[in-house]
């Protein structure tokens, strides 16, 4: 399996941030060709040590490297790369990975 991980750094305006996520980026996450997984984080993203820089986490799973690399290589992948910028005002960081068992 391989995952995309979202952490989405604080924005200008949490509430408008959730609204936009839940009604428009998540709708278009979830049509991407290959999603086996999609979860986001609930309440606050915080530290061992205490707050963080982020307000949430999205991780999308697929079923290899090869699968997510294609995924948003396609017209839903794109769409919803593009439209990252109309709500994460903060910014987001990505991260992508293969896993196996540990």
């Amino acid at each position: 399996m391989a995952q995309l991980v979202v952490m989405y750094k604080t924005p200008r305006d949490a509430a408008a941030f959730d609204k936009y996520y839940v009604d428009k980026h998540a709708p278009l996450a979830k049509k991407i060709p290959g999603v086996r997984k999609f979860e986001v984080s609930k309440g606050p993203v915080v530290t061992p040590a205490g707050p963080s820089p982020y307000h949430l986490v999205a991780t999308l799973t697929f079923d290899s490297l090869a699968a997510l690399q294609s995924a948003f290589g396609s017209a839903e992948g794109q769409a919803a790369g593009a439209d990252v910028q109309n709500f994460a005002t903060g910014g987001a960081d990505l991260l992508i990975f293969d896993t196996k068992p540990a």
